[in-house]
């Protein structure tokens, strides 16, 4: 029998504070723009996760200094100054697509050859649009297999000033990774984006980081971004809790009734799955807003449509949530949810319907119908978000067991023993 983890439900409504883990997304966009900067950058509040891991690794690999203190969850880089150090590489990203999408561009920053590579589900997980974007900027890159998915082959000779286009419909990460890249050509580049962008507030967060590292970005209108040269410098960098891994705990107190509080977000965070706490008010939660917390109160929940598409992270969340709503709950524009660690919407609809539940798939996304469930074991797919989300279901529903329970260790490893300490109370 697999590994698994039986959630033991919960007598009381669960009350308490917590501070999730810095964001893996933040992490990874700090890790390669203090990469690219001239001079050393003090990138503090680090997430220690596979993700951030194979970055890391990757990076020293590729010839950059990274010191890393995990226990601070700090990290030091002195960058390359928008060069690439190695003139070849043989990068090993696991299922981190954050990861090979952006370390993808980096690469055609410098002189030589480098391959990236993942998983078996990384192999399945399109990466062509970015691919196509590169090779109009006159880089030598490819599928290594044919296949518009990873093994990808760069053959680099540095970037030059340039006009090119990305679609948006599959992921953000694509005009994010040549985004961050862009201020360290030798020329102006301007980016536009074909299609509909998924996952804008990703977008917004990359904008924004590069900034905070003095890259030059604007966006004359809407889709068409502009960057002038002159790179990155060295900077100290903060990095906000988790908001995605925050959404488990706020979910915590919709389906109990509780009170939790998340230390380290506001409605200012840079992280647009902050947005998910405005779909449980909408549900029947009440949110309260501070300086550096934000505090979610359980209410007799009640079904919703919604557009989860720019923050579709958070999806998962909410179909664990509406089974304990009175009335179905239709999440909506998520089809590139199916591009993720798994197909997320066909791995929702199935594990739902184990536990009984009316649960309807959709091209663009599902449909849960609240009834009665009962005990099942949970397939998670080698997707984090599975384990996490079904097991804030198992805080109400008895006999939930978790399989594979170790795949969190992607974003979150320690999610469980957070989870359970945030419960003890109401055990």
């Amino acid at each position: 029998m697999a590994e698994f983890r039986t959630i033991s439900p919960v007598s009381r409504p669960v009350c308490g504070v917590i501070r999730p883990p810095g964001s893996k997304s933040l992490t990874n966009r700090a890790l390669v723009l203090a990469a690219l900067a001239e001079g050393e950058s003090r990138l503090t509040g680090v997430l220690d996760s596979d993700d951030t891991r194979v970055m890391i690794e990757s990076l020293r690999r590729l010839g950059l200094g990274v010191n890393q203190d995990i226990d601070g969850c700090r990290v030091e880089i002195k960058g390359g100054g928008g060069r690439i150090p190695a003139d070849e590489g043989d990068l090993e990203l696991q299922n981190s697509g954050t990861s090979i999408r952006f370390l993808t561009a980096l690469c055609c920053l410098g002189q030589g050859v480098y391959r990236l590579d993942g998983n078996a589900r990384m192999r399945e997980r399109p990466i062509q649009p970015l691919i196509d974007a590169l090779e109009s900027w006159q880089v030598d890159v490819r599928s290594e297999h044919g296949t518009g998915c990873p093994p990808v082959l760069v053959r680099a000779n540095g970037l030059r000033g340039a006009t090119i286009q990305v679609s948006g419909e599959i992921s953000s990460q694509y005009l994010s990774a040549l985004l961050m890249v862009a201020p360290c050509a030798d020329g102006n580049v301007a980016i536009e984006v074909q299609g509909e962008l998924v996952s804008r507030p990703y977008v917004d967060m990359t904008l924004a980081v590069m900034r905070s590292f003095g890259g030059r970005i604007e966006e004359a209108e809407t889709g068409r971004f502009r960057t002038e040269g002159g790179g990155y410098r060295g900077t100290d960098y903060k990095i906000e809790p988790d908001a995605s891994a925050a959404s488990y705990f706020f979910a915590a107190a919709a389906v109990t009734g509780g009170e939790v509080t998340v230390q380290g977000l506001s409605n200012v965070s840079l992280q647009g799955d902050i947005g998910f706490v405005d779909v449980l008010e909408n549900m029947g939660c009440t949110v309260d807003w501070g300086e550096d917390a934000v505090t979610v109160r359980g209410g007799e929940l009640r079904g919703v449509d919604v557009d989860m598409n720019a923050i579709s992270d958070t999806a998962q969340t909410l179909a664990c949530v509406a089974p304990f709503a009175v009335g179905p709950t239709h999440i909506r524009n998520v089809e590139h949810m199916r591009a993720k660690e798994t197909d997320r919407v066909s791995a929702l609809v199935t594990e739902l319907r184990k536990l009984g539940l009316d649960a309807r798939e959709r091209a663009d996304g599902l449909t849960i119908v609240p009834g009665e469930m009962h005990a099942a074991d949970i397939a998670t797919y080698d997707d984090h978000r599975m384990a996490m989300s079904f097991a804030i279901l198992g805080l109400r529903q008895p006999g939930v067991r978790i399989l594979d329970p170790g795949c969190t260790a992607k974003t979150y490893p320690n999610y469980f023993a957070d989870l359970d300490r945030l419960c003890v109370g109401a055990r």
